[in-house]
């Protein structure tokens, strides 16, 4: 090999080497441009699963509170549903207790208004036979005065109407008060009945 191929051959050698340290040092550049790429990519990924770990454990403790708010709904309702069946028995205890009442109310009112009629009429047939006793003896002893009688008859007559007046006005007020009573336990028995339909 003579001088002249030798020196071409170290020329293409140091071109071949420039080049490929030149190559490396691009190569080099590039790796450490990705290394820091990744380096950020790998900080953002371990940000997002540290952001996905709280998003997962607020998603749990958001289920929890679902569920325990859903079963404080369901023992609320249920606490309601309870005080109102309670709550309507116990109106329909008292409503029935009241119509009870009423009704006693009413028997004793209508025992009273037998018992004053009896009275009253009692009252009326003892002054009609005193009444007929003192006519008969009025006129016993007044033959001769024909008119003496008409006095004594129409103060007994008047008095005997006014007893009689008394005694149909408290019948009157007594049969009204019944009549009242029977017609609000009639109403309350009416809308007893409508609130158990619904």
């Amino acid at each position: 090999m003579d001088q002249s191929s030798e020196g071409g051959m170290k020329k293409i050698g140091s071109v071949n080497l420039d080049k490929l340290i030149n190559d490396f040092s691009q190569i080099e550049k590039k790796m450490i441009e990705t290394s820091g790429k990744n380096k950020i990519l790998d900080i953002q990924l371990e940000k997002t699963n540290c952001l996905l770990k709280v998003m997962q454990t607020k998603e749990v403790s958001m289920k929890e509170e679902c569920a325990t708010l859903h079963n404080m709904i369901k023992g609320l309702q249920q606490t309601l549903e309870y005080q109102h069946n309670l709550k309507v028995e116990l109106n329909e205890e008292k409503h029935k207790e009241l119509i009870e009442k009423k009704e006693m109310e009413i028997s004793e009112l209508n025992a009273k208004l037998r018992t004053q009629e009896k009275e009253k009429q009692n009252e009326i047939i003892k002054l009609q036979l005193e009444f007929d006793a003192k006519l008969a003896r009025v006129q016993t002893k007044s033959k001769s005065y024909p008119d003496a009688t008409l006095l004594p008859q129409s103060i007994y007559r008047r008095k005997l109407q006014h007893l009689q007046e008394e005694k149909n006005k408290e019948i009157a007020i007594l049969r009204n008060n019944i009549r009242d009573l029977e017609q609000r336990l009639s109403v309350g028995k009416d809308s007893h009945l409508k609130r158990r339909r619904f």
